[in-house]
């Protein structure tokens, strides 16, 4: 059961704060706050005599964001292969020819996975073997 602070679930305040932190961590101001933390800390080197806990200051530091935001990319990960799958299940329902069977597949172990992929890739192959041809030409461009 989930803790509630008021009427909002302990939950409810991870994603929204999970979702603020992540959009800002990937754009340039928060690069720049980063850079800038490091430059000032490399200035004050002469200051501290380049000393152990001088070293252990930024070891910590960024020892603790990179836990923290492991949490906030797997959480932004989780929401966006959530959404994708949800998009992809109504693009199933809603092509007539499309087999209805694949909805919610992403439930399935990687092995019933690997074997579905594998049971596809001859299926295709069968119709059409010039396709990984055409392929293999397209990727022999490069």
């Amino acid at each position: 059961m989930p803790i509630a602070i008021g009427r909002i679930g302990l939950g409810s305040i991870f994603e929204r704060l999970a979702q603020r932190v992540a959009g800002w961590a990937g754009r340039p101001p928060a690069f720049g706050l980063a850079f800038l933390v490091i430059i000032i800390w490399a200035l004050s080197g002469p200051v501290f005599h380049w000393s152990d806990t001088w070293q252990l200051v930024i070891n910590t530091g960024t020892t603790i964001v990179t836990f923290l935001m492991v949490f906030l990319i797997q959480n932004a990960q989780n929401r966006d292969a959530a959404a994708l799958q949800a998009k992809l299940d109504e693009v199933i329902r809603a092509i007539d020819t499309a087999r209805n069977e694949f909805i919610g597949i992403e439930h399935l172990s990687e092995r019933q996975l690997l074997d579905i992929r594998d049971r596809l890739e001859r299926e295709c192959g069968e119709r059409d073997p010039a396709r990984h041809e055409a392929i293999e030409t397209v990727i022999g461009r490069r």
